[in-house]
């Protein structure tokens, strides 16, 4: 069966690396150079208002969303012609970045992963429209993560969120069932560790599948999201703090009880999960169209629980992925551009149908009250699975991202390679990391 990347694959395999190195270290204006401009007008695009043509850029099953919904809007606002482009995922990042670079050739509408957003921002200051006067005023909208990232300095808003990932832990129910474990109990990562020990010991089975070909952070994003913080804090270094400590110190401890099956890439991920290697998986509810797709034979022994949290009383969820949607300050029509913008993304109709039908879950938060997320999924034996996930992306904690994310990524990388292994301590890896980071970027580390 073909595991080929999707959307929601990329957006943990590591593949926007090479990409994402185009974009740091390139500070510069975009077009027209200075601060970014104001689309201007009124708030309202509805009664025909708008006109022309746009053409909008994204890749796989959100490009499939956005010609769903390109008919209904070219219904709704006679006169106009939307233009959805899938130009693909492998090449997405070179094209916004040449773009961006020669102030030319971008289309009205791109799709931009969150976590891209603050380095394009950072790197280019007027390459996008300043959509503040537009979207500000649908802040309190959506989730506070997502929102974080199409924010500038000053709040200013140069995009609007679109999905999100919010995380929590898949398990086998016979795996647990067959060690005596209730998932329930897995209160912090300790109860995790400890419930892996003993899974392992009843059944065989190891604990989670990490990536052994070394393109990511593994699951090191994810648990420091979880804690409050990313890889800066008030735009100093940060992957030296307790929080990342703890972290890298949990990984390691996986490993160094035999709870971690290592695999290449995301199709041994989705293979060691399809032949029962590991038992639980700690990621985003896109993770559950992968199993739906892939695993229909597996239908009846998955469920979901929030993660493990670092406390008894911390945060239980994270984020992993998610995108958002903006304006490059070359479009031809950026009025245009904003209203398709405005319509697929601000009502809870449109998020609720791209959820069903496209599986992207919202970052729209009045979305995440419709029944059909309260609905019980066949699939996972009955449970209301979105709705776990509903309950969590209310809480997920802010974190900081910038211009020099991709340096901090590939350092990480190498720190993360080095504790699970090679063997090094976490802490003097850590040190090591955050002295790289700081000569690379001339940021200071936090105290």
């Amino acid at each position: 069966m073909s595991t080929r990347p999707t959307r929601r694959v990329v957006l943990v395999t590591g593949l926007a690396t090479a990409a994402s190195s185009l974009v740091s270290g390139c500070a510069m204006g975009g077009a027209g150079g200075g601060d970014a401009r104001d689309i201007g007008g009124g708030k309202d695009d509805e009664g025909g208002k708008v006109s022309g043509k746009i053409t909008v850029w994204s890749w796989d099953v959100a490009a499939k969303a956005m010609k769903r919904f390109a008919r209904t809007f070219e219904e709704r606002h006679p006169g106009t012609t939307v233009d959805v482009v899938d130009i693909g995922y492998d090449n997405a990042y070179d094209k916004i970045t040449v773009g961006l670079r020669g102030g030319s050739g971008l289309a009205d509408v791109l799709t931009v992963e969150g976590s891209h957003m603050p380095r394009y921002i950072g790197n280019f200051p007027s390459g996008f429209y300043d959509l503040t006067s537009l979207g500000g005023r649908y802040g309190g909208d959506f989730d506070r993560a997502a929102w974080r990232t199409v924010a500038g300095k000053d709040g200013a808003v140069f995009a609007l969120p679109w999905d999100i990932g919010p995380c929590a832990l898949y398990y086998r129910t016979d795996h647990f069932r067959a060690a005596g474990v209730d998932p329930k109990s897995l209160l912090t990562w300790d109860d995790y560790v400890a419930a892996g020990v003993r899974i392992k010991k009843a059944t065989g089975r190891k604990l989670l599948i990490m990536d052994s070909s070394n393109t990511d952070a593994g699951i090191l994003p994810m648990l420091l999201q979880q804690q409050g913080q990313s890889y800066f804090k008030g735009g100093r270094v940060a992957v030296d703090t307790p929080e990342a400590v703890k972290a890298l110190t949990l990984m390691k401890t996986l490993h160094d009880k035999g709870l971690v099956d290592y695999e290449k890439g995301w199709d041994g991920l989705v293979t060691g999960t399809k032949e029962g290697k590991a038992t639980t998986t700690p990621t985003a509810a896109w993770w559950t169209g992968t199993l739906t797709d892939e695993m229909p034979e597996l239908k009846g022994k998955f469920s979901v629980v929030p993660l493990p949290g670092f406390t008894a009383d911390g945060i239980r969820t994270s984020n992993i992925g998610g995108s958002t949607l903006c304006v490059p300050g070359q479009s031809k029509n950026p009025r245009l551009a904003w209203a398709f913008i405005q319509f697929l993304l601000t009502g809870k109709a449109n998020q609720v149908s791209m959820l069903k039908r496209e599986g992207l879950f919202p970052a729209y938060l009045p979305a995440l009250d419709d029944p059909y997320l309260g609905a019980k999924q066949e699939y996972f034996g009955g449970q209301a699975a979105l709705d776990v996930f509903a309950r969590l992306a209310r809480n997920i904690p802010p974190v900081e991202n910038n211009k020099d994310d991709a340096k901090a990524t590939d350092i990480m990388i190498s720190a993360v390679t080095g504790v699970m292994l090679r063997g090094k301590d976490p802490r003097a890896a850590l040190n090591s990391a955050a002295r790289q980071l700081a000569t690379a970027t001339g940021r200071e580390r936090v105290k």
